[in-house]
């Protein structure tokens, strides 16, 4: 059987390249890839909202914010933060077969506005949209388009809400319809790589702490850690220090100290980790087209532990939480 015939083809039959393994597992991976569709122009704010200093110029984080927070900032950062992951909550149960993610981008725009804030992305290095929406095999920074989601689909709302001068920053892997069950176990994985890796926050200790313990559990589940993407300090800026690996390096040698707050945003593939990037310059995707999750939280370093700044008021996961 030749590839041209591959509509013939059940899920389950053996695939036609020969390789031994089921059409789902092999070459269907490749034939069901994500396609790019129509990106609508960017959304206006009104002018009453305040604004992030990138907003206009559609510039990038100037980097040169303090890692240790004061009470004050981080005071501001738990309730934008806790308004970030209601806006999350909100798109999530809006997730569905035909769905756009043009139109989850709508309702996380509008969702922003009501909340009194900005959506952080928008404009951000020139991101056309409000929220990234990741599909299937695209890792992170997806745009949001008029493709609609399918069911069986997996799709990653990441939700960074500008408020109060500071941004709130997380994000969900969220299932569609009736999924299969290795992205079922990909996605069930990916959040326990996350709450492994705030468990290993402490005072005192490196930030390659966080990697080890996110490395460890992926790889005991036969899932490999993306590499080129890295959580980071959040703050009055979007992107700032620390970078925080997601995989094991001694390099990565920061001390965690009170006051420090960034994201652990831990992308987590059922392939391989490498990645190559669509020609829009922000979609990254698998290079084997099998699928990614990824699940994220803003934290801040405590005198004894970590608490985390994005969990829903009612202090429940925002997500798929089979």
């Amino acid at each position: 059987m030749s590839q041209l015939d591959t509509r013939k083809l059940g899920a389950n039959d053996p695939c036609w390249c020969g390789s031994g393994r089921k059409f789902k597992r092999c070459h269907k991976v490749a034939t069901d890839r994500v396609q790019r569709a129509t990106v609508t122009p960017m959304r206006p704010v009104p002018a009453g909202i305040e604004r992030p200093h990138y907003a206009a110029s559609g510039g990038t984080s100037r980097r040169d914010e303090a890692m240790v927070k004061s009470p004050e900032v981080v005071d501001r950062m738990r309730r934008t933060g806790r308004a970030a992951a209601q806006i999350l909550r909100q798109l999530g149960a809006a997730v569905a077969p035909g769905v756009s993610t043009d139109e989850l981008d709508v309702a996380c725009h509008e969702a922003c506005i009501a909340a009194g804030g900005y959506p952080s992305p928008l404009n951000y290095g020139a991101f056309p949209k409000s929220v990234c929406t990741s599909v299937n095999e695209v890792i992170c920074h997806g745009i949001p388009d008029t493709r609609q989601l399918r069911d069986g689909d997996i799709v990653n709302l990441d939700v960074t809400l500008f408020r109060e001068g500071v941004h709130g920053d997380t994000n969900a892997t969220f299932l569609v319809g009736t999924v299969d069950d290795a992205s079922r176990h990909l996605v069930r994985v990916t959040r326990e790589c996350l709450e492994r890796g705030i468990a290993a926050v402490r005072p005192g200790r490196p930030v390659s702490d966080i990697g080890r313990a996110i490395q460890a559990h992926a790889e005991a589940n036969r899932l490999a850690v993306v590499r080129s993407f890295v959580g980071h300090g959040v703050g009055t800026e979007f992107h700032t220090a620390p970078e925080v690996l997601h995989y094991y390096d001694p390099r990565a040698s920061v001390v965690m100290e009170p006051g420090m707050t960034f994201t652990i945003e831990p992308m987590i593939a059922a392939g391989a980790w490498q990645h190559r990037l669509w020609d829009d310059g922000w979609t990254a995707v698998t290079v084997d087209g099998r699928r990614s999750a990824q699940f994220e939280h803003t934290v801040i370093v405590t005198d004894d532990g970590v608490e985390v700044l994005t969990l829903h008021p009612d202090r429940a996961w925002s997500g798929w939480l089979g």
